[in-house]
């Protein structure tokens, strides 16, 4: 009976696994694996009110510089001093050869003792004439007497009267010449005086205390009258020559406090102030020149670069921490956070940079939630909790 069953059954099998495989094989109801959320840091975005910031590129200039310049002709004999060196002011720079000033300073006073010899003849003359004018005026006091007496003729009054007018007019003429000796013992002292100048212009002499920077001649050469020698530069402060647009140059005034940023020397900022401000600009760049005074800082040199941020007014931007901005490649942008708390990363468009934050200028909306300081592991569409 058994083996009966057996032949039966097999055909029966076979048919059905024949109608098995013709059937489409429905899915399978297992749950997908559960996305365990990534923990971020979430901020709102808002547009605010920030100052419109212009930054001014200048040079450090010292508060007190000189250029020091021969004051007469003459050759350079030497150079008491080089560039870099510290000068007290009255120390000898510059020695040129004072042989010709000297010879006119000889010329000069012995002009002098002549005129003082004619000014003595002069004097001496007028005495002359005094007693002469004396005694010619005693004579026609007394003639004049007798005329009225009836005791001399009017011929003899007369000649009298003509002595002493002649005795005024001669003492008149010692008079004027003693006053033009005078004059020409005036004129040649002052030439004595002025050769006396010159020959001390021989030395040219530190004006203050300073540091050399600068030689603009040397040993032999001749130098004239406003010839540049020696820059000389007190070390008792410096400050800010800016540059600044004629369109933002209304937004500065005297006393205004600002930061500046020498990055050769000094990360920090410095606290400065404008001191000047130059009314004229520059026809070729439309520019001003603005003075910022500055604090001694150590290692400060003239002719460093400098920075300085001005506020020239207001207006609504977006800014970011620069945490929170992605760069692939050429590519910036950020993750946004949605209503189901899935972060979208959204290109945008960044601007200018304050300190830890930047500017967005397009790609953010006002309102959006955004993730302050993306992980590694964050991509887009990845779901996040705060």
């Amino acid at each position: 009976m058994r083996n009966r069953v057996l032949p039966a059954i097999i055909p029966v099998l076979l048919v059905f696994s024949l109608l098995s495989c013709t059937e489409k094989i429905e899915p399978g109801t297992t749950p997908p694996e559960r996305i365990t959320p990534i923990e971020v840091a979430v901020l709102e975005v808002r547009k605010t009110v920030q100052p419109v910031v212009y930054e001014a590129v200048g040079s450090v200039k010292a508060r007190l510089s000189a250029t020091v310049s021969s004051k007469l002709m003459g050759v350079i004999q030497r150079f008491q001093v080089k560039e870099g060196d510290r000068v007290k002011g009255g120390d000898l720079l510059v020695l040129l050869d004072d042989r010709q000033v000297a010879a006119q300073l000889n010329q000069a006073q012995a002009a002098l003792a002549a005129a003082r010899k004619a000014e003595a003849g002069a004097v001496s003359a007028r005495a002359a004439a005094e007693a002469k004018a004396q005694q010619a005026r005693s004579s026609y006091v007394r003639n004049r007497k007798m005329l009225a007496g009836g005791a001399i003729t009017q011929e003899n009054y007369e000649s009298v009267e003509a002595q002493y007018k002649q005795a005024q007019a001669d003492l008149a003429r010692a008079e004027a010449m003693v006053e033009a000796a005078q004059s020409r013992v005036k004129e040649a002292q002052a030439a004595v005086d002025a050769a006396r100048v010159a020959r001390k212009d021989a030395r040219v002499l530190a004006p203050f205390d300073g540091t050399v920077t600068a030689k603009m001649a040397d040993a032999g050469s001749l130098a004239a009258p406003g010839t540049p020698l020696l820059t000389l530069e007190r070390e008792d402060g410096y400050r800010v020559d800016l540059v600044v647009p004629e369109a933002y140059i209304q937004a500065v005034r005297t006393g205004q406090p600002v930061t500046v940023r020498i990055p050769a020397v000094y990360e920090a900022e410095i606290d400065g102030t404008v001191d000047v401000i130059i009314p004229t600009a520059e026809q070729g760049s439309r520019t001003f020149v603005v003075q910022v005074g500055i604090p001694t800082v150590d290692q400060l040199r003239s002719g460093m670069f400098a920075r300085v941020p001005l506020t020239i007014g207001e207006q609504q931007m977006v800014r970011i921490p620069d945490s929170a901005v992605v760069r692939e490649g050429q590519l910036t942008g950020v993750y946004i956070v949605d209503d189901e708390n899935i972060a979208r990363f959204r290109l945008v468009r960044i601007g200018r940079r304050f300190g830890d934050q930047v500017e967005v200028i397009s790609g953010i909306r006002d309102g959006a939630r955004m993730v302050a300081a993306p992980p590694v592991q964050l991509t887009n569409g990845s779901s996040v909790e705060f």
